[in-house]
């Protein structure tokens, strides 16, 4: 499937982009009213008494499970209390997204999500089965990611202009994967900027992306660090430049698009993981468990592990989440529109 342009996709999908930023401006204003009375109070007082479920919309073995593994391993040590991951990947992050918003608001499941959940699935998808806006209460932003472009290190080549180089020469004849709509739009615009034709191939997010990077299935691939760092550390993948111009410690000498290729339209682009609960889910509650997440990256051991899994730790405030993903709404609502990238 190539991608191309769409008018009914850009009819489609800026209303409703415009209609997602309005409300998620109101948002963060007032995105969770002050719970009153005894009995909010007393149940924060006394959370967390149960298990809690962490929902991750991902197979196991990507950068937003590896994260919430880190978290949920430590909340439990700390709280004495069970605290578990459960995978539930399919519809872009939709199907975990839809079944969470419908749970009790008592901060028992909580929910991972990240800009395909709150940002591009209510950009693309008219038929959404759960408002980001007003199905959520935001606890915090948990890390900001840089994503890769990344081949095989046996048959790739060993730099973006000599990929460039080769796209054009084989006009039509190559092909790139990605695991989610952001790193796919990703890919679109590195294609787009370089001016080659290439051919887009989907997976269900990073390890199948990977994967297909290995097995040939794709030429090369737009993906977050965290997966293909342990095979670029042992040699089978090589990664020629990062999305973004921040550092990134367990790679150093990758460069950013900018310096590889002289593209500047590519230098500041990020997968984001934060962590919500249904709306209505007590304030008290929402800062306990940001407040508990807070204290883990303050600990030199999980800061260091995560790091090394090309985690970027990244925290909010809720109201500064909402505000950020209004933000994000925006900007990639502009993105799509220009674009007429069909995504569903």
């Amino acid at each position: 499937m190539t991608d191309r342009v769409a008018a009914t996709t850009r009819r489609n999908c800026v209303p409703s982009m415009v209609m997602r930023v309005a409300a998620a401006l109101c948002f963060v204003v007032s995105f969770l009213p002050a719970p009153s009375g005894i009995t909010a109070g007393v149940a924060a007082a006394s959370y967390p008494r149960r298990p809690i479920r962490i929902v991750v919309p991902f197979p196991p073995g990507g950068p937003t499970d590896i994260l919430m593994r880190v978290i949920a391993q430590r909340m439990s040590e700390l709280w004495a209390a069970p605290v578990v991951v459960e995978n539930q990947p399919g519809a872009n992050t939709a199907i975990a997204a839809a079944r969470v918003a419908k749970m009790p608001p008592d901060g028992y499941t909580l929910l991972a999500v990240m800009d395909v959940t709150m940002v591009l699935n209510p950009i693309t998808n008219r038929n959404l089965a759960y408002d980001p806006v007003k199905d959520f209460a935001p606890i915090t932003l948990a890390s900001k990611n840089t994503s890769l472009l990344s081949v095989r290190a046996d048959v790739g080549p060993k730099s973006v202009k000599e990929l460039i180089a080769r796209a054009k020469a084989n006009p039509g004849k190559l092909n790139y994967g990605a695991g989610i709509i952001t790193t796919r739009l990703a890919g679109y615009l590195f294609n787009r900027e370089a001016g080659i034709e290439v051919q887009y191939i989907p997976f269900s997010g990073s390890p199948p992306t990977v994967q297909g990077l290995l097995t040939g299935a794709v030429d090369y691939i737009v993906d977050g660090a965290a997966t293909s760092l342990p095979l670029i550390a042992s040699g089978k993948l090589r990664a020629l430049a990062k999305l973004n111009s921040r550092p990134l410690p367990a790679l150093p000498d990758v460069p950013p698009l900018a310096a590889a290729a002289g593209i500047p339209a590519l230098d500041d682009i990020s997968t984001w993981i934060g962590l919500v609960a249904p709306a209505g889910t007590p304030r008290e509650i929402i800062d306990k468990i940001r407040q508990q997440i807070m204290a883990i990256y303050a600990e030199h051991a999980v800061a260091e592990k995560l790091e090394k899994s090309g985690i970027t730790i990244a925290t909010s405030t809720p109201e500064e989440f909402a505000a950020f993903i209004a933000s994000e709404l925006a900007r990639w609502g502009t993105v799509i529109r220009d674009s007429g990238i069909e995504l569903n």
